[in-house]
């Protein structure tokens, strides 16, 4: 049995076809769309379920070290590692936030895949995460389908990463790979993510035309300018209605974080100053929030980090600021922050002004967000964003007829409109914000594999 896999920076889901119809299926209890999160005991853990509890052996000798490695850290720490220990999705993220700091938590790891300068235990260790993500989803499609599922097109950004160029993205894509094969698919194949969703909205066409294809996901935005339309429906071969692609790793994420930095930061010390009056170093602000880039989570979160923080708050004008800041080190809540943030930015769709509450040691924070401040606390992403889409007309040197939006933060109306405004004329139109991708590559599953 195949499937379109949507393994994405926020969200993962899976569909098949069910004739000329793609349908998604639920990933966790009734939910079609799973989180892209994972939580465990340790890091370590990760390795050794996947072996322990699942038989997913690593495919080389470097792999078998790790794991070696892993299972004497877990014994160490005097682990009994069980099959419940590693919990994906929703159930991550709620014991994340029940225990931020009994819990090790990530998010959104496609993110990292293609950054520059990992090391081969780094590549190694996004593996097993990714491997185990994908078996879990692997398991749960086959409960919901009743088959037993070898073979997959997997989505793609059109680029990973903002450098590194097409070396970051073979690397992803090696990863991504590796571990699918790891997880029990046997024939694995890719799409552009922004293709996949245009194949979708092409089903709906009655004449051919130009589509620009406008995916802003979590992660990335991607653009790919396409010929589209019955004429093409369903052909293997589609390299003549390509005409031109962009992408950059700037998403949702890159909104949260942005509006995390201009609204919530300024309590825990940013923009404050010491006794002898010189400003607090920005980095110590942007890096615990910086969730999607692996350097600067790891500077904030070294130890020795940990020293430089606390003469800083020796030295503060506001100290009790930066207590809180060495809250956020201790306690791990640079996740907790940005999901703050995202609240708000899903409330201001709706509403002119939007609170936040936050819960730092045994202190309680509330902040008003209004409409104007989140979109000058966006407007650096936003134009990034932009840029991308008209960057994808001038490539391909032709006028889109339409425009159509997909991915969760296509659905902000400040997106929008700066897309509206920056292709005047062109209409915008939208389908299943979350499920185009998916649909998308489900369909292109049947091109290869039915």
């Amino acid at each position: 049995m195949y499937i379109g896999f949507d393994y994405g920076t926020a969200n993962c889901s899976v569909a098949t076809m069910q004739g000329e119809i793609p349908q998604l299926h639920p990933l966790e209890q009734d939910n079609l769309y799973i989180p892209s999160t994972l939580a465990a005991p340790t890091r370590d853990c990760v390795a050794e379920h996947l072996f322990r509890h699942h038989n997913l052996t690593p495919l080389d000798s470097l792999g078998e070290q790790r794991l070696r490695r892993a299972i004497a850290a877990n014994r160490e720490e005097d682990i009994d590692l069980q099959p419940d220990d590693v919990v994906f999705g929703q159930a991550a993220l709620d014991l994340y936030l029940l225990d931020p700091h009994e819990s090790y938590y990530v998010k959104s790891p496609k993110s990292f895949l293609g950054s520059v300068g990992l090391r081969e235990a780094q590549l190694g260790f996004f593996e097993d995460l990714v491997c185990a993500m994908m078996s879990n989803i692997k398991m749960q499609a086959e409960s919901s389908t009743r088959q037993q599922i070898f073979d997959a097109v997997i989505g793609r950004p059109v680029n990973f990463q903002g450098r590194g160029g097409e070396a970051s993205n073979q690397q992803a894509e090696t990863i991504l790979r590796r571990a699918a094969q790891r997880a029990g698919f046997r024939h694995i194949e890719f799409q552009f993510e922004p293709v996949a969703a245009g194949l979708e909205y092409e089903a709906t066409l009655q004449q051919d035309k130009t589509v620009l294809v406008v995916d802003i996901g979590g992660g990335t935005t991607d653009c790919s300018l396409l010929k589209m339309g019955p004429s093409w429906k369903g052909k293997a071969d589609r390299t003549s209605s390509l005409i031109a692609h962009t992408g950059q790793r700037v998403g949702g994420n890159d909104l949260d974080i942005h509006l995390t930095f201009k609204q919530l930061m300024g309590a825990f010390g940013f923009g404050s100053k010491t006794l002898s009056g010189l400003e607090m170093p920005i980095t110590q602000f942007w890096n615990p929030i910086a969730i999607n880039d692996v350097s600067a989570q790891a500077k904030f979160f070294s130890k020795q980090n940990f020293t430089e923080l606390k003469r800083l708050h020796k030295e503060a004008a506001e100290p009790e600021k930066l207590a809180r800041l060495l809250s956020v080190y201790r306690d791990t809540l640079g996740y907790s922050l940005v999901k703050k943030a995202e609240e708000v930015k899903i409330a201001l769709s709706d509403s002119s002004v939007a609170k936040a509450q936050l819960n730092v040691a045994s202190e309680s924070l509330e902040f008003d967000v209004c409409f104007d401040q989140m979109v000058a606390a966006i407007e650096s992403p936003t134009s990034k964003m932009v840029e991308l889409v008209t960057e994808a007309v001038a490539l391909g040197g032709v006028k889109p007829d339409v425009i159509f939006m997909t991915g969760g933060s296509a659905r902000s109306p400040i997106l929008r409109n700066a897309v509206e405004l920056a292709l005047p004329g062109s209409p915008v139109v939208s389908g299943n914000y979350f499920g185009s991708v998916t649909a998308g590559l489900a369909r292109w599953a049947q091109v290869c594999f039915a």
